[in-house]
């Protein structure tokens, strides 16, 4: 039910006024016909389409909406016509100053009977937050992939029956400004006054907020709720993507209600380990991977931000609890990298071979050596070294007591002019990172082995790692 104000005033809700005399008429409120809802996280922002069904009488109609103890914006309250739109006509919008909860339209109508009305606003306090539950067979092979989303309502109103979509993109709206000022979504004269610092930040924001709700209302045509199955219907709508979720949910305020996203797709993943000190710190580790792609029978729209629970089927009707982590927004085609930390099978060490130093430059100068009145400045001609070649031999060490071959990549930085030298098909992820791949068969020892030359001194020449094949 929708919030009661007084008498019969319903909060969010419409009712028709007729004047008579010095009183006025409140009928009881019309129920919704339908409500859809678009939330769109990023901002705190959802917009909201009711339609009703409103009995009008020939000449001036008040028609009262109100929004005590919500979260309504009332800068974004708009009514039309959906039936019946050429005998109607709002001539204007009041904002009585004694009840600043509260609107009037004076419709003028040459219709005596019933039209469908439809309203538009944006509140904020619902949210959505995705979840997916991902479950490997016991040979880590094949991956059961399921999302679901969770709708939260701390809007102050309750939303019967209401179709949900979910807008899946980010923006910022302070950046949003200049942007929507270019296009000529805010006014050339609010844009001056900007950028002469004449009108606060947060008067910008609020345009920018208003003239962005336009985009998105332009944007979100009504959806027809057909009885089907309940399922997610993807829409690409510009740069973002919009999850609507066919059928009706009733989403009270303060309720949570959790609604299935992705239904038991089977998705195929790869196991890796990892050594890459500036992501996942100073020891190897293991990740599941899965790409959001067609081939995984994903891939048909990005993934929103969520939390991720892999299990491993143990094979005695029971999960194992892998790992728990949240993931960011998943284009279409990214992977998707689940780090489930030190695998004790797997050991990794980096075993130093040896050092040596060549190619040395000198720098000769005079040095004082002592001074004395008799004998006066004693000086002598010295040599120093300015520049050499530091020439060190490693091995990448991985043993591997796993039942199965692991498959690994090394990825390591260096400072410097440096030569990386080695037979293991080495590429450069940045300008000082090598990274290189290989397998290691089940029980093996595998030494990955490769030689760094550092030139020091005048000997250095650029700050970057260059590739050498041996």
């Amino acid at each position: 039910m929708t919030r009661t104000m007084v008498m019969v005033l319903i909060s969010t809700g419409l009712v028709r006024v007729a004047a008579a005399s010095s009183n006025i008429d409140l009928s009881t409120i019309p129920p919704r016909d339908g409500v859809q809802l678009t939330i769109y996280n990023s901002e705190d922002l959802t917009l909201v389409r009711e339609t009703r069904t409103v009995t009008f009488r020939k000449g001036m109609n008040p028609l009262q909406f109100s929004w005590a103890n919500t979260l309504i914006d009332p800068s974004s309250v708009e009514l039309r016509f959906r039936t019946n739109s050429d005998q109607l006509e709002v001539l204007d919008t009041t904002f009585p100053h004694d009840k600043p909860q509260m609107l009037y339209w004076n419709v003028q109508s040459e219709l005596d009977g019933d039209a469908q009305v439809e309203v538009t606003y944006f509140t904020s306090g619902i949210s959505w937050a995705a979840d997916y539950v991902c479950t490997s067979d016991p040979q880590e092979e094949r991956m059961r992939f399921e999302g679901f989303v969770r709708i939260t309502n701390q809007s102050g109103e309750d939303y019967e029956n209401a179709q949900v979509r979910m807008v899946v993109g980010t923006i910022n709206l302070v950046e949003k400004v200049r942007e929507l000022a270019q296009r000529g979504l805010i006014a050339d004269a609010d844009r001056e006054a900007y950028e002469r610092g004449r009108r606060p930040i947060s008067q910008m924001v609020d345009a920018a907020r208003r003239d962005l709700s336009m985009e998105l209302k332009a944007g979100m045509a009504v959806a027809e709720s057909a009885a089907a199955p309940k399922e997610i219907v993807k829409q690409g709508l510009s740069e973002y993507f919009l999850f609507t979720v066919e059928g009706t949910e009733t989403i009270r305020h303060t309720w949570s209600k959790r609604m299935r996203l992705f239904q038991g797709l089977q998705v195929p993943f790869r196991i890796q380990y990892r050594f890459r000190p500036q992501e996942y710190g100073p020891q190897m580790v293991r990740m599941f991977l899965l790409r959001n792609d067609r081939e995984s029978d994903l891939g048909t729209t990005p993934l929103p931000d969520g939390i991720v629970r892999l299990y491993r089927d143990n094979g005695r009707d029971g999960l194992s609890m892998l790992v728990q982590q949240g993931i960011r927004y998943v284009p279409i085609g990214q992977e998707i990298e689940l780090n489930l930390g030190v695998d004790p099978e797997v050991i990794h060490e980096w075993v130093k071979l040896g050092s040596r130093r060549d190619n040395f430059w000198f720098r000769r100068h005079d040095v004082e050596v002592y001074y004395s009145p008799q004998q006066g400045h004693q000086v002598e001609i010295r040599d120093t070294v300015a520049g050499w070649d530091e020439h060190q031999s490693w091995v990448e060490r991985i043993r591997n007591y796993r039942d199965k071959p692991v498959d690994v990549e090394i990825r390591r930085r260096f400072e410097g002019d440096v030569l990386f030298c080695s037979g293991l098909a080495p590429t450069l992820y940045d300008y000082q990172s090598p990274q290189f791949a290989a397998t290691v068969e089940r029980g093996q020892k595998c030494d990955l082995a490769y030689d760094l030359t550092f030139r020091q001194g005048r000997n250095q020449k650029q700050n970057r790692v260059t590739l050498e094949e041996r």
